[in-house]
């Protein structure tokens, strides 16, 4: 195991302690403008491991944050939530390098759709059955164990804000619990 590996991992390893602290935010513009920092960690993190589809689509992620964190109505709007799947199709198309590759992508559809609901419940659901499960399948195959461990403190992270605000006070937009 090389120094570089281990400063590669320990990037990865970064976001994903700002992942886990982006759920314990109390209101959504809050949790994706953390997630916007930790998404920037894990794009260096991914490309440095030539996980090419993997690193482009938080770069689309980063995107996502930014807008859905925006104070702009067309950024967080539906017609940008369109743009952003549509570019994470393209992503798949010029960066396919086999079958896991669809994982980040079909991952990042589900997460943006997700977040443009702007409730906090479906953000949620999203992230603990559709989002962490593909990526952690995805980081195995690239060998991102930072990623592993940022979808396994995700998948705790939003347990314990289901907990911390309750189930019930999420089903609105811009739960403010």
């Amino acid at each position: 195991m090389s120094i570089r590996f281990l400063l590669i991992q320990g990037i990865g390893l970064f976001g994903t302690v700002l992942f886990f602290l982006s759920y314990q935010c109390r209101n959504n513009k809050s949790l994706f403008r953390v997630q916007f920092v930790s998404y920037l960690c894990y794009t260096v993190h991914l490309l440095l491991l030539g996980a090419v589809t993997g690193g482009i689509s938080y770069i689309l992620n980063t995107v996502r944050s930014f807008c859905l964190g925006s104070k702009n109505d067309f950024l967080k709007g539906r017609r940008m939530c369109c743009v952003l799947c549509i570019l994470q199709v393209t992503t798949l198309i010029f960066t396919w390098s086999g079958w896991w590759a669809l994982l980040p992508v079909i991952a990042n559809i589900a997460a943006t759709i997700g977040g443009y609901t702007y409730n906090a419940r479906k953000i949620r659901i999203v992230g603990m059955l559709i989002n962490s499960p593909l990526w952690i399948i995805y980081d195995i195959a690239v060998g991102s164990w930072a990623g592993i461990l940022d979808e396994i403190v995700s998948e705790a992270s939003m347990l314990i804000s289901i907990l911390r605000y309750g189930w019930k006070n999420m089903d609105s937009p811009e739960t403010e619990a």
